[in-house]
């Protein structure tokens, strides 16, 4: 990592990317894309006193120039027009927007400019050693393509990010996805790059959007075996989960050896959510960020970039799950037992569902999956595919 340059003066620094401004990415105040998450969990690490004010950093906007490290001028100018109301409905949907995923709303293009901005914003604050970690939960737009927006997603700021941290610190980057959905707009974008391995664990496409995500899809020409994808099945539970992702997250790290670790956080993966069919509970939001932040240790220098992503049950999960990336990453233990009272009581107010009580959820939140044998059994079988290239080459070596 040839550019890279700078020193860690504050051991395990942490860096908080909000501003009010990142709620303008507002599609309406029925989709269920709803960025008013962020400032649940900011709220939720306040009460908690885990966040301090000089921790938390501004987004800036991304330039047309950033912007265009991965999407074309021509979608740039789109999004533009559409935000001002220039841009004809027949020509927005060759483009993705005005569909009903991902509707036209005013000044979409700063919103979404902020939201990369944000994730640049992160990457600067690790690469240039003014914090070993940054959590920007704005970002994760996982399913923006270089031409068309899809899915919730207008610009994907996670390609976006990797595309700048090889160009300004020319930096090998592990992107890893654990958002519900298959995270397709990243996969695509670096499919035949060798320096870039992408990892996404997600539920199959078979039920869900966006359909892709395949364990044969690994990537094409010099980029052949950097794409890894776990699709797992409808249900799934915590045990299962977990266990495909560490094993999986562990021997590509060693594989591929990263100089930053890049982490798609989307929340959506919980029994709770409405959009996807998956039976976690907060024990794997516990362990995501545990994992990554070791991974991050042990092969980056610490260097651990975040983001957010799907998740929409935004009142009783996402603050949790989010706010326990924070918690992992400053270090910050304080998120066992009871919820702050003041945050439940000042919220419940608004909140059209009963809000947690506890860090945890019940053991009894749901009746036990029939299927969980078979499930589990065939998770394991997608996970062994998965890895198969990585295990197949170590034992030709030890030929």
């Amino acid at each position: 990592m040839a550019k890279y340059a700078g020193c860690f003066t504050m051991k395990d620094r942490s860096s908080f990317i909000f501003s009010e401004e990142l709620l303008n990415y507002k599609f309406s105040s029925h989709h269920p894309f709803n960025q008013f998450r962020l400032k649940l969990t900011l709220d939720l690490l306040q009460k908690l006193n885990a966040l301090e004010d000089n921790q938390i950093i501004s987004p800036r906007m991304a330039t047309d120039e950033e912007l265009c490290l991965i999407h074309d001028p021509s979608f740039v100018d789109a999004v533009r027009m559409a935000g001002q109301g220039q841009l004809p409905k027949e020509i927005a949907e060759n483009y993705g927007l005005g569909t009903e995923d991902t509707p036209i709303f005013p000044n979409m293009h700063e919103a979404s400019s902020l939201l990369v901005g944000g994730t640049l914003t992160a990457v600067d604050q690790v690469m240039t050693g003014q914090a070993l970690h940054a959590l920007h939960l704005g970002g994760g737009l996982h399913h923006g393509f270089r031409g068309k927006a899809s899915g919730f997603c207008i610009y994907n700021d996670s390609s976006v990010a990797i595309k700048y941290l090889q160009q300004k610190y020319n930096a090998r980057v592990l992107y890893v996805d654990t958002d519900a959905h298959h995270g397709d707009g990243v996969q695509w974008s670096f499919y035949d790059d060798p320096t870039v391995c992408t990892l996404s664990i997600h539920e199959t496409g078979r039920y869900l959007f966006p359909g892709t995500g395949n364990v044969n899809e690994r990537g094409q020409g010099k980029g052949y075996g950097y794409s890894f994808n776990i699709p797992v099945d409808a249900f799934t539970e915590d045990e299962s989960w977990l266990n495909a992702y560490s094993t999986s997250l562990r021997e590509i790290a060693e594989f591929f050896k990263p100089d930053v670790i890049l982490t798609q956080n989307g929340a959506d993966s919980h029994y709770y959510d409405p959009l996807t069919h998956l039976s976690a509970t907060m024990n794997i939001y516990r362990e995501i960020p545990k994992l990554a932040h070791e991974i991050a240790h042990k092969y980056c220098g610490g260097r651990w970039i975040a983001v957010g992503g799907g998740g929409y049950d935004i009142w009783r999960v996402v603050p949790r799950a989010w706010s326990l990336i924070w918690l992992e990453m400053t270090k910050n233990s304080n998120a066992y037992g009871s919820l702050p009272s003041e945050w439940v009581e000042n919220w419940q107010k608004k909140a059209p569902v009963a809000l947690p009580l506890e860090w945890d959820d019940p053991a009894d939140m749901y009746k036990p999956i029939p299927r969980k044998a078979e499930i589990t059994e065939k998770n394991l079988l997608t996970l062994e595919k998965a890895l198969y290239p990585i295990r197949n080459h170590q034992k030709s070596e030890t030929k």
